[in-house]
C-alpha cells in the first residue's frame, strides 16, 4: 500500500491526492505529528529530510516534493495520462504549476498568517490583506488567459495543470472569500472541475480541516509550532509590507526557515 504523508490543507498534498485518485491508485493517508515543534515518526523524516508535506512511500521508493511525486506517479502509472505527449503543451502545463506553487501559494499562506494566526493587526493587517486580494485577482486574470476558450487548463481534457490550479482557488474562495467573477470562464471552469469525484473528495477534506487551524494557532501561541518562512513566502510577506511580521516572528521564535539536512 502506498503511504502519503500529508495535511488536507496543503495544496501540494492536494494535487498529489487528486492525481492518485484520478488514476485509481489506492493509498493510505497519514499526517505527521507536529506538536512539540517537531515531526513525530522516523518513517516520515526518512522519506522527507526537508520535513515538508507531502512525502510518498511506495515500497522502497521514498519521494518528496510534490512536483517530483507527480512525475513519479505519471511515469509509473501512465494511464490515464495527465500530461500531453506534445512537448510544448507539457511545458505550458508545468509553467502553470510553477506559477501556482511559487507565486500564488504565498497569497493564501500569507492571508492565513494574518487571518488565522494573528501575525498582524489593525492598519498593517489591512494593508497586507488588501495587497494580497489584489494580487490574487490579478492572477485570476492571468489564469483566464491561460484557460482561453477551452474547458480545461490542460487542453482538450482534464489533467496536470487543472489539478495544480484548483487547490489554490478553492482555499482562496472558502477561507478568504476571494472568488472568480461570477459567470467568468474561470468561475465556470471551477464549477466544472468540482464535479470530478477526485476533486470533490479532496476539496471536501481540505474544507473540513479548516476548523483545525484553531488548534494550530494555539500551538503557535504556546511555542510548540513554528510556521515555515521559506523562499517565496518570505519574499511575499516583505513585498506585501509585512517586514515587521517577520521580525516579530524571529523575536518570538515562532517562525522558522528551511531545516538543515541530517
Amino acid at each position: 500500500m502506498i503511504i502519503l504523508y500529508e495535511h488536507p490543507l496543503s495544496p501540494y498534498a492536494q494535487k498529489v491526492k487528486i492525481a492518485l485518485r484520478e488514476k485509481g491508485i489506492e493509498f493510505e493517508s497519514k499526517t505527521p505529528d507536529v506538536s512539540g515543534g517537531g515531526f513525530g515518526g522516523s518513517e516520515f523524516l526518512e522519506a522527507n529530510p526537508r520535513r515538508e508535506m507531502p512525502a510518498l512511500i511506495d515500497g522502497d521508493a521514498k519521494i518528496f516534493d510534490s512536483t517530483i511525486i507527480l512525475e513519479y506517479i505519471e511515469e509509473k502509472w501512465p494511464s490515464p495520462p495527465l500530461l500531453s505527449s506534445n512537448p510544448t503543451d507539457r511545458a505550458r502545463v508545468r509553467m502553470i504549476e510553477e506559477v501556482m506553487d511559487t507565486y500564488y501559494e504565498p497569497i493564501n499562506w500569507g492571508l492565513a498568517e494574518i487571518n488565522f494566526f494573528g501575525r498582524a493587526k489593525g492598519e498593517l493587517a489591512e494593508t497586507i490583506t488588501t495587497n494580497a486580494k489584489q494580487q490574487a485577482k490579478n492572477c485570476y486574470q492571468w489564469l483566464t488567459k491561460q484557460l482561453g476558450e477551452g474547458e480545461w487548463f490542460n487542453g482538450d481534457c482534464f489533467g496536470w495543470s487543472d489539478l495544480c490550479v484548483v487547490p489554490y482557488i478553492n482555499t482562496s474562495l472558502v477561507a478568504f472569500g476571494i472568488a472568480p467573477e461570477a459567470g467568468s470562464p474561470l468561475a465556470n471552469w471551477f464549477e466544472r472541475v468540482n464535479q470530478r469525484p477526485s476533486i470533490a473528495q479532496t476539496l471536501q477534506e481540505a474544507n473540513d480541516s479548516l476548523a483545525g487551524l484553531e488548534q494550530f494557532s494555539k500551538l503557535l501561541e504556546q511555542g510548540l509550532l513554528k510556521r515555515e518562512y521559506r523562499d517565496h513566502r518570505l519574499e511575499w510577506m516583505i513585498r506585501m509590507g509585512g517586514l515587521q511580521v517577520v521580525l516579530d516572528g524571529i523575536e518570538k521564535d515562532n517562525i522558522r526557515f528551511s531545516y538543515d539536512f541530517s
